[in-house]
């Protein structure tokens, strides 16, 4: 590491144990704790720093300059005072504990040294703290984020070559090479014209990037007149696809108070169940004219004291006319925020918690609910706003703090929980004002002597999930066809279902005449793969793109397995696919299939979330949710003997291994022994009410069979909506 390094180990001897405890909680190699808490004890301060420096400076290994440079920031936040470092006889080890603590800033050495603390390592590829830029990770498209210092995200420091991004739109935040990073002023060369026409997050963070940058090049726009958004952003894109004109790239480049803003800035509190966002700006309101807030405190009065009624108003925004109703609270949501809603509402961060604001799908920083069994946020201008100036506040200090979903039902503010929410919820998402189709055909239910078993043709199907509910209900089953890929799902449904299932090729392949000679068909059910459709997915190529074109797919055989003209028997249909897609996406589907959907949350008939859209013509889809006797409710129900829930529910379980960890916190769900554990295969498959061991074929592991129960449907919720059929095929 440098001469004057080992110089200054040779001169320490002895570790003072004082120093040991304070030094130990920052580094985490225990070797350089040792030899650290050595030289403090013994070692002139100025001597130390030097050393560092020239270590930093000199050193060809990285991992000594990245060691030496994370003690020069410890140096420097423990604070000491540039007085105490001309004293040339000053040891650190002289000094007592509340004395190092209440020393003041460090800096002078280090800068006369041309060393700055608070940038990271110099590998000279640009890109510093606080650009604005375009960046790149596997698997998914160009997106614009800000360079932001380690401490922002909460975790380690960025390898060599590498830099931490925060994604506008969602504020999440990657470590991502420095080759897959462009300057911002590269605009025409990454923008997507076809991203920002079908994806509001991609909206989103291309509003919020030229926002920032606007602000930086002090660029004005003219007001304008539409209250369509894409109008009120028309002039940003105009502008960024010019090149940034008049300053260019070096109107953008961040100012010296906030790129030290940025390297100052440290990961929110969990104490304060906080989450902070870089930027999440409204759509609703332009820029240069009253902003939300502003708009929002004026409905307030308008409620409060002149006793307006606030469901004429849009709880998320403030504007009047509201074009619905907010499912959860009393009050009104307008078309521009409806969408957003209908999109991110159903969208869940790392943590398991929402994404966004539970009122108004949006916030800078939202407070997370400290209930065990709620997911649920809301940010920090909802409250204040709403509720009272300095709800926010007061929430902090409360530990737990509940939501205004799970405390009781009052008013508070002008936010009142809908005594009906979950009738509301389901009916906000089924029912979509823009699009008005004909009630599907109601036929008349079968006389018992007359019914015959059924005939199933299930594409994208899985692990069976179809054929074991129509089983477990009873049904005569006189064939049941099934299109499936995956070679572990095959191998699931043909060992536990002993060969009953016919398997065929995959869907594309899947002709008319196929259809005609394994038809005809009763039943026809799917669910085409979520990953291009899910708002969760950044890189999702949409409905018209990628996998999301399966669900073209399904229509094209629906269409064929259809009974033709003159053919008067029931049939029967039903798709299923993720809540959490865009707003454009659903109503292409609803539009091809000429129904809207229902939304059913697994949470109401088993021990986890699991909200998906269902289209179809089942007899009362739309009914509410009914838990039975052999429902499974509570995670406790659902572990092994010996084991204990720390959670009464669990969030939405998906293939992700990290789906399992519960809470702001990242807990895992059960206890054994005293200690935390995972949940087991077992466990996973009854709390999606599958038997035990369904998945325990071809000798899977954990991880595969986690897969498997990841991308399946919730058997109660399947019962629950195949369940009227009786009343028209044979049952045993």
């Amino acid at each position: 590491g440098g001469p004057d390094f080992f110089y200054a180990h040779l001169k320490c001897q002895i570790a003072y144990y004082e120093n040991c405890c304070i030094f130990g909680q920052y580094y985490d190699s225990p070797s350089l704790n040792y030899y650290v808490c050595l030289m403090f004890s013994f070692c002139r301060i100025t001597d130390i720093i030097t050393g560092f420096c020239q270590c930093v400076k000199t050193s060809l290994h990285f991992s000594a300059r990245q060691k030496s440079f994370s003690v020069l920031l410890q140096i420097k936040s423990l604070r000491i005072c540039p007085r105490h470092l001309s004293k040339s006889n000053l040891s650190l080890g002289s000094l007592s504990i509340s004395a190092i603590r209440e020393l003041a800033l460090v800096k002078s050495v280090a800068f006369s040294l041309n060393l700055s603390l608070s940038s990271p390592i110099q590998d000279n590829k640009g890109f510093g703290i606080g650009e604005l830029v375009w960046g790149k990770i596997k698997g998914f498209s160009w997106w614009p984020g800000i360079v932001v210092t380690w401490r922002a995200t909460g975790k380690r420091q960025a390898s060599h070559g590498m830099r931490w991004l925060q994604w506008f739109g969602d504020g999440k935040f990657s470590e991502v090479s420095a080759d897959k990073l462009d300057s911002i002023t590269a605009f025409p060369k990454f923008f997507s014209q076809a991203s920002y026409t079908k994806l509001a997050s991609y909206r989103r963070a291309i509003f919020q990037a030229l926002e920032m940058a606007s602000v930086r090049a002090e660029k004005t726009f003219p007001p304008c007149e539409s209250d369509n958004p894409e109008d009120q952003v028309k002039p940003m894109l105009d502008w960024a696809n010019g090149g940034f004109q008049p300053k260019g790239e070096e109107g953008l480049k961040p100012t010296h108070s906030a790129s030290e803003q940025s390297g100052e800035t440290s990961r929110p509190s969990l104490i304060y169940a906080e989450k902070k966002r870089e930027s999440d700006l409204s759509l609703c309101v332009s820029a240069d004219s009253v902003d939300c807030v502003s708009v929002s405190e004026q409905m307030v009065n308008e409620v409060l004291k002149n006793k307006c009624s606030i469901e004429e108003f849009c709880l998320s925004c403030g504007k009047m006319r509201a074009a619905t109703f907010h499912p959860l609270f009393e009050g009104g949501l307008c078309q521009t925020c409806k969408d957003v809603y209908l999109e991110i509402s159903y969208m869940y961060d790392d943590d398991g918690y929402q994404s966004y604001c539970t009122v108004c799908c949006g916030g800078r920083e939202v407070l997370l609910c400290g209930n065990a069994n709620c997911c649920r946020c809301f940010c920090v201008d909802c409250l204040d706003i709403l509720v009272d100036p300095g709800a926010s506040n007061n929430a902090r200090y409360l530990d737990p703090w509940r939501c205004y979903m799970c405390q009781p039902l009052m008013q508070y503010g002008v936010l009142k929980r809908r005594h009906d929410w979950s009738l509301k919820l389901q009916d906000f998402f089924a029912n979509d004002n823009g699009q008005e189709f004909e009630k599907p055909k109601i036929y008349p239910a079968v006389p018992a002597e007359q019914r015959r078993p059924i005939r199933v043709l299930s594409l994208f199907d899985g692990i069976a999930t179809g054929y074991l509910v129509l089983r477990d209900l009873g049904f005569k089953v006189d064939q049941y066809v099934a299109s499936e890929v995956c070679e572990d799902s095959i191998s699931v449904g043909v060992v536990r279902h002993e060969g009953k299932i016919q398997y065929v090729h995959d869907v594309r392949d899947i002709t008319k005449k196929n259809i005609q000679e394994w038809g005809p068909f009763d039943l026809v059910i799917g669910g085409s793969p979520c990953n291009d459709l899910s708002i969760v997915n950044p890189a999702r190529k949409g409905l018209y793109e990628g996998t999301g074109r399966l669900f073209f797919e399904f229509y094209r055989l629906l269409s064929e397995a259809k009974p033709k003209e003159g053919e008067d028997r029931p049939f029967f249909w039903m798709f299923e696919n993720v809540v959490a897609m865009g707003v454009n996406d659903k109503r292409d589907i609803s539009r091809f299939l000429e129904c809207n959907p229902v939304m059913i949350d697994a949470i109401e008939v088993s021990a986890a979330h699991r909200a998906r859209y269902f289209w179809g013509n089942l007899p009362g889809m739309n009914r509410p949710l009914c838990a039975s006797g052999m429902d499974k409710l509570e995670l406790q129900d659902c572990l092994e003997h010996g084991r204990v829930a720390k959670f009464g529910k669990v969030r939405t379980i998906t293939t992700r291994s990290n789906s399992i960890k519960q809470g702001k916190d990242q807990h895992f769900p059960v206890l054994m022994n005293g200690k935390e554990d995972i949940l087991w295969c077992t466990e996973l498959e009854r709390i999606f009410g599958f038997p035990v061991h369904y998945t325990d074929v071809s000798n899977m592991g954990r991880g595969a069979r986690q897969k498997l129960l990841g991308r399946s449907w919730s058997v109660p919720v399947i019962r629950h909506l195949f369940a009227p059929l009786k009343d028209y095929f044979a049952c045993e």
